[in-house]
């Protein structure tokens, strides 16, 4: 399959940092196939590509996704201006088309093996790449003043388990499953909830909001999960629509990707 003219972009992961970076690539012009797991969890789902997976279509923002299966389903989907998401964990597609650049937008946070990529330049995104061994190029994800710089050696910072501080709020922003069993939500992603109120059940214990937010997040309802598991996020800032906007963070490692992958053409 000819692609070796077109500017397209594989992103390995479909999360909410994943699909901003996408937003960014897409709205530059840019072609994208995103590679995802048979069933992904994601807490912002609202922003967040790899619910393609579940849903067959999807939309962040102006931009739509639809899953497929095959290249001719590829193609098509890329014809449509819609972003292809595909069930392909190792990435076999690399192997199929040209690919400009890989952006492995996992957010695994740990040392990642190098994948087999043809050759295809790497962007790795937060811990776990160091420029020079296992990618080409680190793109920082940590909030503060380094967010999005673009590291040719070395690595970026190290994860430190803390979100970032959003009014005052960091750790207690982010909710984890008390215990292993299916997540069952009392709220939906967009709601605006009350300190003490029950967001989620998991098994039989109540997840409660840690103070007035708006929810942000909150992992699909059914998932069987393990204990400690990110679960959902507050928002203390109550700003309806909020949970459907791509975040400053996303957007500014997305514009980072982008000024990488345009100066590698």
């Amino acid at each position: 399959m000819d692609t070796k003219n077109r500017k397209l972009v594989l992103i390995r992961g479909g999360g909410d940092l994943a699909s901003g970076v996408g937003g960014i690539l897409h709205r530059n012009g840019w072609q994208l196939v995103i590679c995802e797991l048979p069933e992904p969890m994601v807490v912002r789902r609202k922003v967040a590509f790899a619910e393609t997976v579940w849903e067959g279509l999807y939309q962040v923002e102006e931009i739509q996704s639809v899953l497929v299966e095959t290249d001719q389903e590829v193609e098509r989907a890329l014809l449509a201006d819609k972003i292809a998401v595909v069930v392909d964990p190792e990435m076999k597609i690399a192997d199929r088309f040209d690919f400009k650049a890989i952006v492995d937008a996992r957010m695994l946070k740990t040392f990642q093996t190098p994948a087999t990529t043809g050759g295809v330049p790497v962007i790795g995104l937060g811990p776990g790449f160091i420029a020079g061994e296992n990618c080409l190029v680190v793109v920082e994800t940590k909030r503060g003043t380094s967010l999005g710089k673009i590291i040719w050696d070395g690595a970026s910072q190290p994860n430190t388990g803390t979100p970032g501080i959003v009014e005052g709020r960091g750790l207690e922003r982010v909710l984890y499953t008390p215990c292993d069993g299916v997540v069952r939500p009392c709220v939906e992603i967009g709601d605006l909830v009350s300190q003490g109120q029950v967001l989620a059940v998991v098994g039989e214990s109540a997840v409660v909001a840690p103070f007035d937010g708006l929810v942000r997040g909150m992992l699909r309802p059914g998932i069987r999960v393990r204990a400690h598991t990110k679960l959902g996020d507050v928002d203390p800032r109550r700003e309806p629509g909020l949970e459907s906007k791509i975040s400053d963070k996303a957007l500014i490692i997305g514009r980072s990707v982008l000024k990488v992958i345009e100066s590698l053409s």
